[in-house]
């Protein structure tokens, strides 16, 4: 059965995947909670857990900090929409360098992040987060870092065959994207 939405703020149960009505720049000024979109469906976003949100946390502050201290952009937490071709999705954390920030901010982002960081969460398939971060690459975000709380380790995708995991005791780098940042993996994990 296919349910078309258009009455967003009457959503009374969760709803997995659900046809919409509704278009790409609608929902950007929308930006309902708790739901991407991809392609014409809403998706919902699985419900962050204590895990998930320490783990973000870990990053957020030192990144936050590096980012702030050199004045290099801004750096976003996951309830911010970014657009992505025919998908606006929520990364886990984001950040825009200042070259790059959209003049208007009173909505989710029309430009991809420069970074994209997604925390996998236990409801979240392996196919859909490489196709997460494959869309965040074709669609100009320049690095993207996914962070596996149970093997605790973080996969860095610069392009499609341009990928490597890093486990307990390498450091995560900013690269050329945020130049001189760096992290141990394991902080993220403590």
């Amino acid at each position: 059965m296919n349910t078309i939405v258009t009455d967003f703020d009457n959503i009374e149960t969760p709803l997995a995947n659900i046809n919409t009505d509704i278009t790409l720049e609608e929902f950007l000024e929308r930006d309902i909670k708790g739901y991407e979109y991809i392609e014409g469906k809403l998706k919902q976003m699985s419900p962050p857990t204590m895990e998930h949100g320490e783990i973000s946390m870990s990053l957020i502050l030192p990144l936050g900090t590096y980012i702030r201290g050199k004045e290099l952009g801004r750096l976003y937490p996951a309830d911010t929409t970014f657009k992505l071709g025919e998908r606006l999705v929520k990364p886990d954390i984001a950040y825009v360098s200042n070259e790059r920030l959209p003049e208007n901010r009173r909505q989710g982002s029309p430009v991809p992040p420069d970074l994209a960081v997604e925390v996998i969460s236990p409801s979240e398939s392996q196919y859909d987060i490489i196709e997460k971060a494959l869309a965040y690459l074709e669609a100009g975000t320049r690095l993207v870092w996914v962070i596996e709380p149970v093997a605790q380790t973080v996969t860095v995708y610069r392009s499609k065959t341009d990928i490597k995991t890093l486990t307990h005791n390498d450091t995560l780098t900013g690269e050329d994207v945020v130049e001189g940042f760096s992290c141990p993996i394991a902080q993220l994990f403590e």
